[in-house]
């Protein structure tokens, strides 16, 4: 009898844990930490009711290859870390030798991260190239009272961080569209940067771009070499809506004539829209609100659902 109950406790401690709310990242990732957690259930039901713990064993937590999965999490090494504004970061991983991260263009990754013994997953676009080899890139803001910022503050180079993946996308194929009109705000520019640099690195696809990158101030603008870099191409070309500038007069010259002060409005985006060389597609990323914010622009210009696409 004493057997089974320990026995009993046993499975009970071998049992998989529901996972608490932080640890979902909130992106509808297929599977998400709760479908996880339903397939491991169900195989731990299934080992308890045969009496086999070998059964078990297929459930581990961190994957020991070096590729990124999206059922378990595997290590990735930092090789930089670059402060790029007060409360922003770009981050350098490692990849073996030449291989690339596999990811699509607009998928997202999820990063685990353990703060007072409280797990989170929070999840973010890398910025780099879909193909790039070697390495991948992430653009992350800290924010003062965030758990898992408290976590990515601590990190510095050769840190081992865990990873997940990939998830969501945004499928697409050259020259699917005459114009892409890309509204981005903050780290909302994550998913348009691979999107923009797959396009202008295919001679091929000639497909317009008009990237909107919403910033408070004119320092607040990530990456500003890439993107000048960028907006050299022929069908690309970059406009900023700074919040918090109230002249464009202490600007570069460069930058004065494609730059609007001020929050991103219905009138703005209409003008952008006419101002676009073909119909334009749109795409939207940067915080719940400003997502929100866009889509009824863009449903009060007009737009049907099958025009635009919110990361």
């Amino acid at each position: 009898e004493g057997g089974d109950l320990e026995e009993d406790d046993d499975w009970l401690s071998l049992m998989p844990t529901e996972p608490l709310q932080s640890q979902c990242c909130g992106s509808g990732c297929k599977p998400c930490v709760y479908d996880v957690y339903q397939k491991e259930l169900a195989q731990w039901e299934e080992a308890k009711a045969k009496k086999d713990r070998s059964l078990l064993t297929k459930q581990k937590e961190e994957s020991s290859s070096s590729e990124l999965n999206p059922d378990t999490f595997t290590a990735f090494k930092i090789s930089s870390v670059e402060q790029l504004t007060e409360d922003t970061y770009q981050y350098k991983f490692e990849l073996p030798g030449n291989s690339s991260l596999g990811l699509s263009l607009g998928q997202h990754i999820v990063l685990r991260g353990m703060v007072n013994g409280l797990e989170v997953q929070r999840a973010y676009t890398p910025v780099s190239p879909v193909n790039a080899e070697g390495y991948f890139e992430v653009l992350i803001k800290c924010y003062k009272a965030g758990l898992m910022s408290q976590y990515i503050k601590s990190w510095i180079e050769g840190d081992t961080v865990f990873w997940r993946g990939p998830f969501g996308g945004f499928p697409y194929s050259p020259n699917q569209y005459g114009e892409l009109l890309m509204l981005a705000s903050g780290t909302g520019i994550a998913p348009m940067l691979p999107i923009l640099q797959y396009i202008t690195e295919n001679e091929d696809d000639e497909t317009f771009i008009t990237l909107v990158g919403c910033f408070q101030t004119f320092e607040n603008i990530y990456l500003k070499p890439l993107l000048q870099d960028q907006s050299r191409y022929w069908n690309v070309r970059t406009c900023y809506v700074l919040s918090q500038e109230s002249s464009l007069e202490k600007l570069p010259w460069s930058y004065q004539e494609n730059t609007h002060t001020g929050h991103i409005t219905e009138n703005l985006i209409k003008k952008m829209i006419n101002s676009c060389r073909r119909k334009p597609f749109v795409l939207i990323c940067g915080s719940v609100a400003f997502n929100e914010d866009m889509t009824r622009c863009l449903k009060a210009i007009g737009l049907k659902e099958d025009s635009y696409f919110v990361f």
